[in-house]
C-alpha cells in the first residue's frame, strides 16, 4: 500500500506520513522544502520528493513516478496575505487559492486516473473550520478552504462507487501555520488528525465520503457506529438552513 502525502514535510502533513508509516503504509513525503521531507522520509523508512504542488508538470511527473498511488493525502496549504484585504497584494491574495485550491485539484486529477483503472484508491483532503465558522477576519484562507471542502464535497459525488473522496478539519493544531495563537487557546491534540486519516485510509469509513469531518469533534469510534444515522439524517454537511 502506498500513500503520496503532500505538505508532508512538517506540521500536521508530517504526523499523517509517520502515523500512515506506522501502519505499514509506504509513505511519498512531499513538500516544497527538500531538508524537511529528507528528514521525515528518513525518519519512517519512506520517500522523499520536492513538490510545489501549483505546478502542473511537477505534480504529473512525480505523481507517476510514485504509482501506484493508493491513499493521496492533500494536505498542503498556506495561511499567506495577512492584513487588510485591500491592502495585500493580488499576487499574495492569489498564491493561498493556488496552494490551498488548485494545488490539491491538480494532485486529484493527476491520481484519480491510475485509481479509476486499478478500481481502488482514497482521496483525503485536508480542510479547515474556518471553510464555515463565523468571525473570519481575513479573506483568502477562509475563502480558499470553503472552496476546497466543496470541491472535496462534489469530488466524492462525482466519483461516488469509484474512489472515496474525504475532507476533514485537523482542529487548531500547533503549528507554523498556527503560530498566532495564544498559550491558552483551544489547542487540538496533533495525534487527532494522524489517527482519523489512518482510519478512513482502511476503507471502513468511505460511506461517510464527502461529509466534513472534525479530527477532534468526531470520534472515529463513535462516527463508525453511526455511519446509517449520519446518511439518513445528512449530518456532517455544510448546508444552508432557513
Amino acid at each position: 500500500m502506498r500513500a503520496f502525502v503532500t505538505g508532508g514535510g512538517r506540521g500536521i502533513g508530517a504526523n499523517i506520513a509517520r502515523k500512515l508509516a506506522e501502519d505499514g503504509w509506504e509513505v511519498v513525503v512531499a513538500a516544497r522544502t527538500r531538508e524537511q521531507v529528507d528528514a521525515v522520509a528518513d525518519e519512517i523508512g519512506g520517500r522523499a520528493v520536492a513538490l510545489d504542488v501549483t505546478d502542473r508538470e511537477a505534480v504529473e511527473r512525480t505523481v507517476a513516478e510514485a504509482e501506484p498511488v493508493d491513499l493521496l493525502v492533500a494536505n498542503a496549504g498556506i495561511a499567506d496575505g495577512d492584513g487588510a484585504t485591500w491592502e495585500v497584494e493580488p499576487e499574495k491574495w492569489w498564491r493561498t487559492f493556488e496552494v490551498n485550491v488548485l494545488g490539491v485539484h491538480l494532485c486529484c486529477r493527476t491520481v484519480i486516473p491510475g485509481m479509476l483503472a486499478r478500481g481502488s484508491g482514497r482521496i483525503v483532503i485536508t480542510g479547515s473550520g474556518a471553510a464555515y465558522l463565523p468571525g473570519q477576519r481575513q479573506t483568502a484562507y477562509p475563502a480558499s478552504k470553503a472552496a476546497v471542502c466543496r470541491y472535496g464535497e462534489t469530488l466524492a459525488g462525482e466519483l461516488e462507487g469509484r474512489i472515496p473522496v474525504f475532507f476533514f478539519s485537523p482542529g487548531l493544531v500547533r503549528t507554523d501555520l498556527t503560530s498566532w495563537g495564544s498559550d491558552d487557546a483551544p489547542w487540538t491534540p496533533p495525534e487527532l488528525a494522524p489517527r482519523l486519516v489512518a482510519a478512513l485510509a482502511t476503507g471502513g469509513y468511505d460511506a461517510l465520503a464527502g461529509r466534513y469531518l472534525h479530527a477532534e469533534h468526531d470520534d472515529i469510534d463513535d462516527l463508525l457506529g453511526r455511519i446509517d444515522e449520519v446518511r439518513e439524517r445528512d449530518l456532517n454537511a455544510i448546508r444552508l438552513q432557513r
